[in-house]
């Protein structure tokens, strides 16, 4: 049986590579993004009602990008539609094993797959997720992902995408940014732990301003963009076909 742990991945000094999602990522990682994220288990519960409310019978549900599965999870708690498949994508191995050991015995069955999501084709689908994920990508690859997503949304489908952002300007930046590393005092995080994860996303991790996110969202062809949840440099979006 999998077990999670603590995070203290970056508790002492030393040579700080590239994040990456590997097995010691994987084991502490339910640890590490409750403790990094402010906000995140109520994302995760609000997902699961997005799904019961917009899912659509005979249609398709993705969570791309999904990690542990807790997005995927949720869509399953929530969805009312035994004929919806729901199909979970994720490049690392090491999620996704975790991934499928929590999603066993799940009424409803999910469907992981390993892939890079910029190869993914969505068809028909009612909910997509981006949980944090959009972020990880190279900007120059986001329009052409988002766009397919919008592509292969049926009528009336939805797109929750949550991301890290930037501050609009540097001065509202700087605010932003020291408000979470507050946040991660609080949940017990070191000085040093937090310079060191820092340091190792911001080789991986490329953060946007909330109207880039806007902008972009309507030039791919979605037909608003509404901002149902924030806090300090973290958002979730839900975007309409």
């Amino acid at each position: 049986m999998l077990t999670d742990s603590r995070d203290r991945l970056f508790d002492r000094p030393g040579p700080v590579g590239d994040f990456v999602f590997d097995a010691e990522v994987a084991r502490v990682f339910p640890d590490m993004i409750s403790r990094s994220v402010p906000g995140y288990a109520a994302i995760i519960n609000m997902i699961e009602l997005l799904t019961r409310m917009h899912a659509q019978p005979g249609t398709r549900l993705y969570d791309l990008g999904c990690s542990l599965g807790a997005a995927s999870l949720a869509m399953a708690r929530g969805l009312q539609h035994p004929d919806c498949p729901i199909i979970a994508v994720d490049n690392a191995p090491a999620m996704l094993e975790r991934a499928r050991a929590h999603a066993r015995g799940l009424a409803h069955e999910i469907a992981f797959r390993q892939a890079d999501i910029r190869e993914v084709t969505i068809e028909n689908a009612s909910v997509v997720v981006l949980n944090f994920t959009l972020q990880f990508l190279p900007p120059a690859d986001r329009s052409g992902l988002l766009r397919g997503i919008r592509e292969g949304l049926a009528p009336g489908g939805i797109l929750i995408l949550s991301e890290k952002i930037a501050g609009e300007t540097p001065e509202e930046d700087a605010v932003l940014v020291e408000m979470h590393h507050a946040f991660k005092r609080q949940q017990g995080y070191s000085e040093l732990e937090i310079s060191q994860k820092r340091a190792a996303l911001e080789r991986v991790l490329s953060p946007e301003r909330l109207s880039t996110h806007r902008e972009r969202l309507e030039r791919v062809g979605f037909s608003r963009a509404d901002v149902w949840f924030r806090c300090f440099n973290f958002v979730s979006i839900v975007a309409r076909k």
